[in-house]
């Protein structure tokens, strides 16, 4: 499986706005154009998928539903709570083994730091590893097997200025 992890993109900052709970923030104009180059750079990466799967916040379901447009994967977005904020990686990794049929490349849309942690456990078998991914990061992990131990290999972790470069 190759696992591709986005991290949303830049959100209103927690209090501002009319916002009733940190799930309803939603991008920032300026997240909005730092994602549009993300997209432009997963397009010239050749990166497809086969599902697309997103947490149900706000900023992420934008930050999905942006990618999947420019993408052209509509069809491929989903939305799971298990990508919420506070849920353990273990319940991400469940997740990912009910899928049926197995996906090959999919795409997982979350928050910090549950995909750092995610990346920490399917690399380095706990939390040990010390991962930071940015607003609108994009990581690619490859396992043959995914189980929540150490099984994947990091491919690549790319900041947003790194793609915005590649776009």
């Amino acid at each position: 499986m190759n696992l591709f992890l986005l991290r949303h993109g830049l959100a209103a900052e927690r209090g501002a706005g009319n916002h009733a709970s940190d799930a309803e923030r939603p991008l920032t104009g300026r997240g909005e154009r730092k994602l549009e180059r993300v997209a432009e750079a997963m397009l010239a990466m050749e990166l497809g998928f086969d599902r697309i799967v997103s947490s149900p916040y706000v900023r992420a379901r934008q930050t999905a539903e942006l990618i999947a447009k420019a993408l052209r994967a509509q069809k491929l977005l989903e939305f799971a709570d298990v990508l919420t904020p506070g849920n353990p990686p273990r319940a991400v990794v469940e997740f990912l083994d009910s899928m049926k049929p197995v996906p090959d490349r999919v795409l997982m849309v979350g928050h910090e730091p549950n995909l750092s942690e995610l990346i920490s456990l399917l690399v380095a078998g706990d939390s040990s590893l010390a991962v930071a991914m940015k607003k609108g990061g994009l990581c690619k992990l490859s396992a043959e097997v995914l189980s929540p131990r150490r099984c994947a290999t990091l491919e690549w972790l790319l900041t947003p200025k790194q793609m915005g470069l590649m776009a």
